[in-house]
């Protein structure tokens, strides 16, 4: 095994005896606990003293990266600066000790939070209204698809069972679409990445409910056609909805409600500040045009991620009305920033115009068999955390970057410069990009086997290595 990989896990720093606190002497009294609550063996736990401990998750969480420590251009993911004063408000004693099941009366201050977040997202969306149920971007696209089927329900238009995706939009969409119960249909992209409505009309008929879209999409293109695909879908009597994954770079600029969408979902974490990095925490809020507010439904008694919808309002009052104007058109430009200084050692499927992020088909010059991978282990040796690689699946060998609108040219520009020097690398020595990285706590591994086969617990490790090691 590598030793420099588990040289330092608390176990191997455990001694027997060693502890790290004592408890008082019980002056309550005992109770016993009842047989079927006891374990039959002791826990295999760690014996370290008090600082032994401390110092070794200290340790640990500096190898965290977040982006509160480094550039992460993680793209379709938004994973934009969390300013403190938001962490700040959303830990105010006020709101975070409350419980879902106390007294309304005893909440106003919560419920007036919630009405104001509202109309903000009203203002900045060109919908009707919203509701914070859903927890989650997913769970948001599923509600939204709640409402959509609903509305044809309530028409007695039962025969609506049909959902369009583009084939370029987030693995969700169908998913939401099967889970709602509906029946997915896919609409094909043309050559510059847009939706091919040509394609799209032969799809729409009386059995198609909504049309689902990201706007941009997923490329980080502009659908310019979406007056258009809005007339077709509205005149076919099904409802568009508005996938808000990549609303960031629509702020200030457009508002998906005046283009035409019905139904849209918002992600809280994503374009309003909380990032999401390792799962959550999320909220999909979700909003519907005027004359679709009564089929909203109920999917959870309480108000989703209240702390994550905190922060949101929070960051909205930071900006403001003018800054939150500026938050699309830098974002827009950071990106295509990017993209422009690196195509020409990078593979730009598709030209012209991005929003807030772009793809590349990896490098340019494929000859010494430099993958994507490769180049996204190497930007870790340099500090960076990786671009979302391998999606979109339209392209082999995708690297989607999104700069967001904090970013500053200097970060940008040294970002620039590493990404043509690994290039460099690539075609001068590519046996030190494949191997990479070579500076982080945990060296290059083999990624399918840790999916496939993850070693979580100590116990399992020293079985594995102790199987290895036999003759």
């Amino acid at each position: 095994m590598n030793n420099q990989l588990y040289g330092h896990l608390i176990f191997e720093l455990s001694h027997e005896g060693r502890c790290a606190y004592s408890l008082p002497k019980n002056r309550f009294g005992d109770y016993e606990l009842q047989s079927y609550l006891r374990r039959a063996t002791d826990a295999q736990l760690p014996e370290c003293d008090e600082l032994t401990v401390v110092r070794h998750y200290t340790n640990h969480s500096a190898n965290n990266f977040g982006v509160n420590n480094g550039f992460y251009p993680l793209g379709s993911c938004t994973m934009k600066y969390n300013p403190c004063i938001n962490e700040e408000v959303a830990a105010m004693p006020q709101f975070a000790n409350l419980h879902p099941l106390q007294p309304a009366e005893t909440t106003r201050g919560a419920q007036a939070l919630v009405t104001l977040l509202n109309h903000s997202l009203c203002e900045l969306t060109g919908l009707a209204t919203f509701t914070f149920k859903p927890f989650a971007g997913a769970h948001g696209e599923l509600t939204g698809l709640m409402v959509i089927r609903g509305y044809h329900e309530s028409r007695g238009d039962l025969k609506r069972t049909k959902v369009i995706v583009p084939d370029s939009a987030h693995g969700t969409n169908p998913a939401s679409a099967a889970v709602c119960g509906l029946e997915v249909v896919e609409v094909k992209s043309l050559e510059d990445g847009t939706v091919d409505v040509e394609h799209l009309r032969t799809l729409l008929d009386d059995t198609v409910a909504a049309m689902m879209m990201t706007n941009p999409n997923t490329l980080g293109l502009f659908e310019k056609h979406i007056p258009e695909i809005a007339a077709m879908v509205h005149d076919c009597g099904a409802l568009l909805y508005y996938d808000g994954a990549n609303l960031n770079p629509m702020l200030g600029a457009c508002r998906p409600g005046d283009m035409g969408f019905d139904v849209m979902h918002i992600n809280l974490h994503k374009t309003f500040s909380t990032p999401h990095g390792g799962g959550g925490p999320g909220a999909g809020p979700v909003g519907v045009r005027k004359g679709l507010e009564d089929f909203l439904p109920c999917v959870s008694p309480y108000q989703g991620n209240f702390a994550v919808m905190m922060r949101a309002y929070a960051y909205i009052l930071t900006l403001g009305r003018e800054n939150l104007k500026m938050v699309g058109p830098l974002a827009t430009l950071n990106a295509n920033y990017i993209k422009e200084s690196l195509k020409d050692l990078y593979l730009l499927p598709i030209d012209g115009l991005c929003k807030h992020e772009f793809v590349f088909d990896g490098l340019k010059d494929k000859s010494t068999d430099v993958t994507t991978m490769d180049v996204a282990k190497r930007l870790l040796d340099y500090g960076y955390h990786a671009p979302t690689i391998y999606f979109p699946l339209l392209f082999h060998e995708s690297l989607m970057i999104e700069p967001t609108e904090n970013e500053s040219k200097d970060t940008i520009d040294r970002f620039i410069e590493v990404m043509r020097r690994i290039a460099q690398e690539a075609a001068e020595c590519p046996e030190e990009v494949k191997s990479a990285p070579h500076h982080t706590p945990i060296g290059r591994v083999d990624d399918v086997l840790a999916a496939k086969h993850p070693v979580v617990t100590w116990r399992q490790l020293q079985a594995e290595t102790a199987q290895t090691e036999q003759p």
